[in-house]
């Protein structure tokens, strides 16, 4: 037991040392610039992060028409991670023809849930406060 206590606290201090250098490495970034998701970055994904990526559409849900109204749709990246994708038609225009397997590539603020994630400001914003998101399907860029 006594051999077992170094090596346990040689492992606190490297999971701390890792969580420190995590934590400087996503408040260096530059403000407004968004990241990619990537298996890397997808561990360091925080709620409020513009990112960008891609996914395959794996199920079409009913719009939300409760407030401003959202199409919405969930995708599964690479990694096997799925996001929600929450997309405000009342600002943006919706995507036409949307299917089950089509591949989407978003850039928007992430939102972290039980369920995998959000993904909403995919659009542009009308008062030029926030950068601007978007969604790409089938050639067309929707903002």
């Amino acid at each position: 037991m006594k051999k077992l206590i170094p090596f346990v606290i040689a492992v606190l201090i490297a999971y701390f040392l890792q969580e420190q250098f995590d934590q400087t490495q996503s408040e260096s970034e530059p403000a407004g610039e968004s990241r990619s998701v990537t298996s890397r970055t997808e561990e360091a994904l925080r709620s409020g992060a513009q990112i960008q990526g891609s996914g395959t559409v794996s199920r079409i849900l009913q719009d939300d028409n409760d407030g401003s109204r959202h199409q919405r749709f969930i995708i599964r990246l690479s990694s096997g991670r799925t996001l929600l994708i929450a997309h405000n038609i009342d600002v943006a225009p919706r995507i036409s023809g949307l299917r089950v397997g089509d591949t989407v590539g978003f850039n928007g603020v992430f939102e972290a849930n039980d369920k995998g994630g959000v993904i909403h400001w995919t659009h542009h914003d009308p008062e030029g406060r926030h950068e601007a998101g978007w969604l790409k399907h089938d050639g067309r860029t929707y903002q």
